[in-house]
């Protein structure tokens, strides 16, 4: 086994990277840490190597105990098995894993247990041939914390409205801001990856998968937010990030979790709307990029997705663009990447486009195998394996995961969900909510007033009705995602003695039962705010007497909400994206916002 101490590694002219690991700054004997790297990939055995290209899900919040989705997934029982047997060089945590269901602590406790696993020294057989582990490398420990609709750390973690509210705020500094402290909540539980900021430029306002993931359809304020939050994420909050989905996956109608969506833009269309923010990313020293599951005929004509083309991945990315870091693919359990070959076959294939980390093989010991037999059979030479070792190890100095890959449970309590942190991104959310249409309803005082919230999500009106009960209101929440007739006279009868009616949508058309349910208190003549809680495109549906676009429910989202329409906040937020019409026009330009 090859471990270095302390000391070693001063030696070896990287001690000073522990110190420097939060700030994300190389050591500056660059040398001296590419022999570092040299040296442990010299000492892997080839089914080590191949693991370090594998991030996969682990099931159970305790990796020494059983769990029915190790076995399978795996045919092993508990998550430490799962990490002796593959290798792996990272896991990823989700909920429905388990990996969250208790607390802070639990997640820290199960890092720890990861970790500890990852350094041990054992002999394991490998398709009948036995290996010694002969050096012990730490996990990546990876999460999607992109925050507002995808949040996998929830409360008491900080909880941050997502990208296209960041948008709508115009701050970086706000968007640097909400990455860094995300970033340090993350480690302060042992996870050393997000794998965030999405880098996509939302132009299609039906794309089923982005929307307000993205920061904005404008590519030059997506790449402003990206490359903040590539500072915030790995200078401040010192985790690993990734900018996502390469080559850009802001155009699309269809959802690659299911489909394989085809960009049709072309060359001069991809460097002006989807390269920028790569590109800035690039800039600010990004450690990782995602590769997209879709495919772009510009670049290559084979009928391969992005995450498979050598052309995108190595003529494009790394060539053209000049990129030298990691490349992680997409999860490899989506549809997109699945239709035209089987998945140990996608592994190879992924490899040799010019991917360096396989995540999420929905079959990760035969695709293990697969790259396995690839390189015995000539396929692979194995120094392509080594140099992508080579990047992945770099990228765990550099974030300080070799030097220091425990978290300190004793320190939780002092960075996650604290005060300072809630009360910054309460801040945040306020400069971003925007208000799109008051025709002289709002600001409304509500202390004392009669409130009904209705509308989309039984969580999301039930917060937001505690949000102006804590505002000195007498409210009351009726729930209806697709009201139907007898809801719609309901919630119109419940209304007649209110003094304000708030209605909530999300993804509302034009004829949708939200629409409908909205132009029916409208026509009741009370005070009525429609608030879009997702994608802002809902407010082109409708009319209003006021109508706000929030961008996100997440926890922050109802007391800013409540705060703006109070008048305590007078709101500031411009709209990302043009908000098209039913007719075919622009409801409302990008860059429109009204204060009071």
């Amino acid at each position: 086994m090859l471990t270095f101490n302390r000391r070693q590694m001063l030696g070896l002219g990287v001690g000073a990277l522990a110190a420097s690991a939060v700030a994300g700054r190389l050591p500056a004997a660059a040398d001296n840490v590419t022999g570092y790297v040299q040296s442990i990939v010299s000492r892997m055995t080839l089914p080590q190597k191949v693991g370090q290209l594998m991030v996969s899900e682990v099931y159970g919040i305790d990796p020494t105990v059983e769990h029915s989705g190790n076995i399978t997934r795996f045919g092993i029982g508990k998550g430490v098995d799962v990490v002796r047997e593959l290798h792996l060089g990272g896991v990823i945590y989700f909920a429905w894993t388990d990996s969250f269901t208790r607390g802070p602590e639990g997640v820290a406790a199960l890092s720890n247990a990861l970790q500890a696993t990852a350094l041990e020294t054992r002999v394991t057989a490998t398709k009948g041939r036995p290996q010694g582990n002969k050096v012990a490398v730490p996990l990546l420990i990876a999460t999607d914390q992109e925050q507002g609709l995808v949040t996998r750390f929830g409360p008491p973690a900080t909880q941050f409205p997502g990208a296209m509210a960041l948008g709508a705020g115009r701050s970086a500094d706000d968007a640097r801001v909400a990455a860094a402290i995300t970033g340090k909540e993350l480690r302060a539980v042992g996870i050393n990856t997000n794998f965030a900021p999405v880098a996509d430029v939302n132009v299609n306002p039906d794309n089923p998968v982005i929307g307000v993931r993205s920061f904005s359809s404008d590519p030059a304020l997506v790449s402003q937010m990206v490359a903040a939050q590539v500072e915030g994420y790995q200078r401040e909050g010192g985790v690993s990030a990734s900018a996502k989905h390469f080559p850009g996956h802001g155009d699309t109608a269809v959802d690659s979790h299911y489909g394989l969506p085809l960009i049709t833009h072309t060359r001069e269309e991809w460097e002006r709307l989807d390269a920028p923010p790569f590109r800035a990313a690039i800039a600010a020293g990004i450690d990782m990029i995602m590769t997209a599951h879709l495919l772009l005929p510009a670049f290559d004509d084979s009928g391969d997705p992005a995450t498979l083309s050598k052309p995108i991945l190595t003529g494009l990315l790394r060539d053209e663009l000049g990129y030298d870091g990691v490349v992680i693919t997409d999860a490899l359990n989506m549809e997109g990447v699945r239709e035209m070959y089987g998945d140990p076959e996608v592994a190879v294939r992924a490899l040799e486009a010019g991917v360096d980390i396989l995540l999420m093989s929905p079959s990760p010991i035969e695709a293990r195998d697969a790259v396995l037999d690839a390189v015995h059979s000539g396929r692979i030479d194995e120094a392509e394996i080594d140099r992508k070792v080579e990047r992945v190890l770099r990228m765990k100095l550099r974030r300080g995961i070799i030097s220091a890959p425990k978290c300190d449970p004793a320190l939780i309590s002092s960075v996650v969900g604290i005060p300072e942190h809630l009360s910054i991104a309460d801040a945040v959310t306020d400069r971003t909510v925007t208000l799109v249409r008051n025709d002289g309803v709002l600001p409304m005082p509500v202390s004392g007033k009669r409130v009904l919230v209705t509308g989309w999500g039984a969580g999301t009106t039930t917060n937001v009705q505690a949000a102006f009960t804590a505002a000195g209101a007498t409210a009351t929440s009726l729930n209806y995602n697709s009201p139907t007739a007898a809801d719609i006279a309901t919630a119109v009868a419940t209304a007649a003695d209110r003094d304000l009616i708030v209605v909530l949508t999300n993804n509302a058309g034009p004829t949708s039962p939200l629409a409908r349910l909205v132009n029916a208190l409208v026509a009741t003549g009370k005070p009525v705010v429609a608030v879009a809680v997702r994608n802002p495109y809902d407010v082109g549906n409708y009319e209003a007497p006021a109508e706000i676009c929030t961008y996100s429910y997440a926890p922050v989202m109802p007391g800013a909400l409540v705060r703006v329409i109070t008048g305590e906040v007078n709101p500031t937020g411009k709209l990302p994206v043009d908000i098209p019409s039913p007719s075919g026009g622009v409801a409302y330009a990008f860059g429109h916002g009204l204060s009071y």
